[in-house]
Formats: structure tokens, C-alpha cells, sequence
């Protein structure tokens, strides 16, 4: 997976994420909606088909860099947690 910041301003954060497809980005962008200071989040794509995807946050406070990567460690714990439960 590839990362590139594409747009980054004090309140919004857009990566362009080749080599991933909407798997992943539609848990990080469910948990992101979920968070009361984010604005906005949404993951986005020129075809279904496209390699490249893109991650668009808007945030009402705090830094989107520092609220994605809270996200991505919230869903990272409950993967971890699913996956002990799993195999009791």
C-alpha cells in the first residue's frame, strides 16, 4: 500500500491510497464518522475498478492527521479483540 498526501490543510486531510481497495477504508471511514470532532469523512474512487482510492477527512477540531491515526488504532485493537474472541 502506497501513500500520498494529496491535500492538507488545518481542518482537512485527503490521501490518495494506491494498492488497497474500499476493505479497509470503509471501517476507517465508519469510525471516523463516529468521532463528535470530525466534520466530514468519506472514501472516494474514480471507477470501482480504479487502483487508486482516495480518504477525505474534514475535522470541526484538532488535527486530522493525529484523529486518522486514532481511527486506524481503534480499528487495529478491534480486529486484535475480535480475533482473540474468535478463537475461544
Amino acid at each position: 500500500m502506497d501513500l500520498k498526501t494529496i491535500r492538507k490543510t488545518k481542518t482537512e486531510l485527503e490521501l490518495e491510497i494506491i494498492g488497497e481497495d474500499e476493505t479497509i477504508l470503509h471501517p476507517i471511514t465508519h469510525i471516523l464518522l463516529q468521532n463528535p470532532d470530525v466534520d466530514y469523512a468519506a472514501c472516494m474512487s474514480d471507477s470501482p475498478t480504479a487502483k487508486k482510492k482516495r480518504l477525505f477527512i474534514r475535522v470541526k477540531k484538532g488535527a486530522p492527521e493525529d484523529i486518522l491515526k486514532k481511527a486506524v488504532k481503534f480499528l487495529e485493537d478491534e480486529i486484535k479483540q475480535f480475533g482473540k474472541n474468535f478463537e475461544k
